[in-house]
């Protein structure tokens, strides 16, 4: 941080002249240990007036976001420095009157002075206040209990304490001004401060998925596949070792009714052909994949001159929310839109100071198709666990370019199944793979009702096995308008599935694979994939990475 900004008008001065002053310097504990490299609350307080801040404030040592309170009686203006130029404020002049303590006979002392006791509960969570009427002042490390005296402990639950370690009278308050008539509302105000806290990058913002020839790309949105993928150019920033990534995804029917297959997913540009070259330029010059089953499979596999897209995010779009909502059913109130949102910290090295194209993927022949809105977001985290330094991408069946020709996952009607021939460059330590699996085909046989067993083999090892299954679709109901209901009282969204449900994410399995050295590997997967009946058939979406040290 940088220094305090100071705006216009309520000089504490004016408050405090002729009063005496003091400060309070209190510390946090938790458990019985104090809460190691914390900034000491900091509160300026006499009997009209006080100011809750902190030491780095008042050294303009601060991070950005930091905010203050000033209290006077009942009232209170909170401060928040967003950056360096950007200031807001509230006020509030009815929640400090809405407090409610019970008063105990229990005293102790505390730095001297003789303390009572109150308790009240907020939220669940009983708060004990120790607080002093010995000395002319009013005040207290938050906004609880400001009017019963000068608080000089408070306890959460019996193991967060914060206390008083200091005492001491000061002259003049610090210098804090308040634009009083340019506060806004304590609602807004909240969520500035929130999103001040982390970094949001908008990726795409009420875009349209869909499948019709008028679909066209313009300067910032690049759209392939008759409309069904949207892809954009962006730059992501240093992000700090130890940040949290995270993908948010909203959407909303726009025509389709049906459950849809949805990606979020990065094209790496580290090698002579990405997944772009194949969108721009058609499904067939990407590299192809063969398990001796007749069929030729694009794109799915990693090579040495090809890298495979990176899934960040698989979820599932419900039937038909928003857009069929006045399918009405009693005692039913569907949901107006689907909220995605999944940490892919893991993906980091990826992703880190590199422009990249993040697209989004909804299968659907549907000329209205689908609403989305997809962002980023960056959260700092001083001890947050270290990530992984390498990403290596290496399959992915899902046929994001379905509508322009790329050839479902059917390869695991074989024995082979999916066979990957992989090289590292260098020795990686702690590698795991990061693997996302879901199983497709509608209908009573196909392997999306029928639970199937994924196995995963290292250099012909057998490392990992599991059946991938979702038995809690049911709970997405309201998500769900147009969805089918049947004779026996179930709707088809309550149905069980290979890894998925109608209105929800697909979470990725994280599989050990050791150290791993440098050179060449191969890794391979099989499913018991089921037969055709007639023109239905079964497919699998899986797509894998490796994260490594």
């Amino acid at each position: 941080m940088k220094p305090l900004f100071i705006v216009t008008i309520l000089l504490f001065s004016s408050l405090t002249f002729g009063q005496t002053n003091y400060k309070i310097t209190y510390s946090r504990t938790s458990n019985g240990t104090l809460v190691e490299n914390q900034d000491p609350i900091l509160v300026f307080s006499n009997e009209t007036t006080s100011l809750i801040s902190s030491e780095s404030i008042q050294n303009s040592k601060a991070n950005f976001p930091f905010e203050q309170t000033i209290i006077t009686g009942l009232n209170y203006f909170q401060l928040a420095q967003l950056n360096s130029s950007k200031l807001i404020s509230t006020k509030d002049s009815t929640s400090i009157g809405k407090q409610t303590f019970e008063l105990l006979g229990e005293t102790k002392k505390i730095l001297g002075y003789t303390c009572k006791k109150a308790k009240t509960i907020i939220n669940s969570n009983t708060i004990e206040i120790w607080y002093t009427n010995d000395l002319k002042a009013k005040g207290a490390p938050s906004l609880l209990g400001q009017n019963l005296g000068l608080v000089l402990e408070t306890i959460r639950n019996g193991n967060f304490i914060v206390s008083a370690t200091k005492v001491e009278k000061v002259k003049p308050f610090p210098s804090l001004k308040i634009d009083k008539t340019k506060t806004i509302d304590l609602l807004t105000y909240r969520d500035l401060v929130w999103k001040s806290r982390f970094t949001t990058i908008s990726i795409f913002k009420d875009e349209i998925i869909n499948f019709s020839d008028a679909s066209k790309s313009n300067d910032s949105i690049l759209r392939f596949a008759n409309g069904t993928i949207i892809l954009r150019k962006v730059k992501i920033p240093v992000i700090a070792k130890g940040s949290q990534v995270f993908v948010d995804v909203t959407e909303q029917s726009n025509g389709d009714a049906y459950d849809r297959t949805g990606s979020v997913f990065m094209i790496p540009m580290d090698k002579k052909v990405s997944f772009l070259d194949g969108l721009k330029n058609g499904a067939k010059t990407l590299p192809l994949y063969e398990n001796g089953n007749g069929k030729q499979y694009q794109g799915v596999v990693s090579t040495d001159d090809y890298s495979s897209l990176i899934e960040l995010m698989r979820f599932f779009t419900p039937f038909g929310i928003k857009h069929y909502n006045s399918l009405q059913l009693k005692d039913k109130v569907w949901e107006e839109k689907v909220s995605y949102r999944q940490d892919i910290s893991e993906l980091t090295a990826a992703l880190n100071n590199k422009e990249v194209y993040i697209g989004n993927f909804i299968g659907n022949y549907d000329k209205g198709g689908h609403k989305v809105s997809v962002n980023l977001t960056i959260h700092p985290e001083e001890n947050g666990s270290s990530k992984a330094s390498n990403v290596v991408s290496i399959f992915n069946t899902t046929n994001v370019m379905e509508m322009a020709g790329q050839e479902y996952g059917t390869m695991f009607n074989s024995d082979k199944g999916l066979v990957v021939n992989f090289k590292l460059d260098k020795d990686l330590k702690n590698v795991r793979l990061r693997y996302i699996t879901t199983g497709h085909g509608g209908w009573e046989n196909g392997d999306e009702f029928v639970p199937k067993k994924n196995s995963i083999f290292l250099n012909e090892k057998e490392v990992f096995h599991f059946t991938p299954w979702r038995e809690d679709c049911g709970s997405y109901r309201l998500y769900n308008p147009a969805s089918g209901n049947f004779p026996n009282g179930l709707s088809s969204s309550d149905y069980s599935r290979s890894n998925w449900c109608p209105g929800m994410v697909t979470n990725p399995v994280y599989i050990d694979l050791g150290d791993l050295k440098a050179g060449n590997h191969t890794l391979q997967l099989k499913i018991p994939q089921g037969a055709n009946e007639g023109s239905s058939f079964s497919a699998w979406n899986v797509s894998g990475v490796l994260i490594g040290e």
